[in-house]
């Protein structure tokens, strides 16, 4: 299988159509470029020349459809609510409530259950304080926003079940006393499904050598670690990755991770085959694709022992520079991916768009004739 790997790699080495400038740090990840594929992709909501559309995420419902929430401006007033019933091949407006405006910068929106087995939609937002609402009828009617009264620079950038049945909650934060870039990332937990947090805590400082900010955590394919994969706003080096074995009660000491994952705001599935697919801003050093938003693919394993993954790929171009990324990625019911994101699709007046990627595994590497 190892040999097969490194042939692999070799063959889309050979067949990339993004070559890394001279010099470049050799036995990375090759690249693989589809930002051309306007089929891959549809619009759900288009920028103007006076409308930012920005910093969405989205969540999928039992019933297929793809709920997605986003920002008007940068960093600013939630309220925007675009729904998908074909797998994010087309989408249409939500009118929300009007006090979703009161909540501001990148609302993250997840499916919650409380300890009777109830479940719910909430919508975080940074303000105030950590702002949320939530629905009990798959997003058809909202609670009116209110404040869990937790300072905040992100809203929960990942939410994920514990084995007790809590949910653990990260995200990043000022320091205390400190102002911007400054951050250190947080984790909270919640007993009642998203309602209260508590057991608030720093788990990783800021330092001399990192800034610490959006984190997103997953397991490992026996479910029984915890890994966290965080992005680094001193640009010093690459994103950093830390483990837990007892349930986000303790971190392992944080390290850099492989190259071809240093970026902002990850997300990440495990597709069908059991590979990883995690999508960003790439903001590797030297990467011919850095500030565009990318998609890797690779094995956990290859987290664990920082070897390179299989492959980039290079989803959408950005003619903004880093202006992009923080994204929403769904895996739906026929393999499919759907990652969704911000950016500034065209070199015209437009501002920023909110646009969503269709892909698969299977196509890319059909596409290249590798399987």
């Amino acid at each position: 299988m190892k040999t097969d790997k490194i042939l692999l790699l070799f063959a889309f080495a050979c067949l990339v159509s993004c070559r890394a400038p001279e010099g470049f740090v050799s036995s990375i990840e090759p690249t693989i470029d589809l930002s051309s594929r306007k089929d891959m992709r549809s619009v759900v909501a288009a920028g103007t020349e006076d409308i930012y559309q920005g910093h969405p995420t989205t969540t999928l419902l039992d019933d297929g459809t793809v709920l997605c929430v986003w920002t008007l401006g940068h960093g600013g007033p939630c309220g925007p609510m675009a729904e998908s019933r074909d797998g994010g091949k087309s989408w249409s407006m939500i009118d929300t409530p009007d006090d979703w405006s009161g909540m501001e910068n990148c609302p993250a929106i997840y499916r919650l259950t409380d300890p009777e087995g109830k479940e719910r939609l909430f919508i975080y937002g940074s303000e105030p304080q950590t702002g949320y609402t939530y629905s009990e009828d798959n997003g058809k009617t909202w609670s009116p926003v209110k404040s869990l009264g937790i300072p905040s620079v992100m809203p929960f950038c990942s939410i994920i079940r514990l084995k007790d049945g809590s949910y653990l909650g990260m995200s990043n934060r000022r320091p205390e006393g400190k102002t911007i870039p400054d951050n250190e990332v947080y984790q909270a937990i919640s007993r009642d499904g998203g309602f209260t947090w508590e057991d608030i805590r720093t788990v990783v400082p800021m330092s001399e050598d990192d800034i610490p900010c959006e984190p997103f955590v997953f397991r490992s394919p026996d479910g029984n670690r915890l890994c966290c994969l965080i992005r680094d706003n001193k640009r010093g080096g690459h994103s950093l990755v830390m483990f837990s074995d007892d349930e986000a009660k303790t971190w392992t000491e944080p390290v850099e991770t492989i190259w071809g994952l240093t970026g902002d705001r990850h997300v990440g599935k495990y597709a069908p085959d059991g590979r990883l697919v995690f999508v960003f801003r790439d903001m590797a050093p030297l990467s011919p694709t850095k500030g565009h938003f990318v998609a890797w693919v690779g094995d956990y394993d290859d987290i664990v022992n920082g070897t390179p993954g299989d492959y980039r790929v290079k989803l959408l171009h950005s003619y903004k520079g880093s202006d992009c990324g923080y994204p929403g990625l769904e895996l739906l019911p026929d393999g499919t991916f759907l990652a969704t994101t911000y950016i500034k699709l065209h070199n015209t007046a437009e501002k920023n768009s909110v646009v969503s990627v269709r892909f698969t595994l299977d196509e890319i590497e059909k596409t290249l004739r590798l399987k």
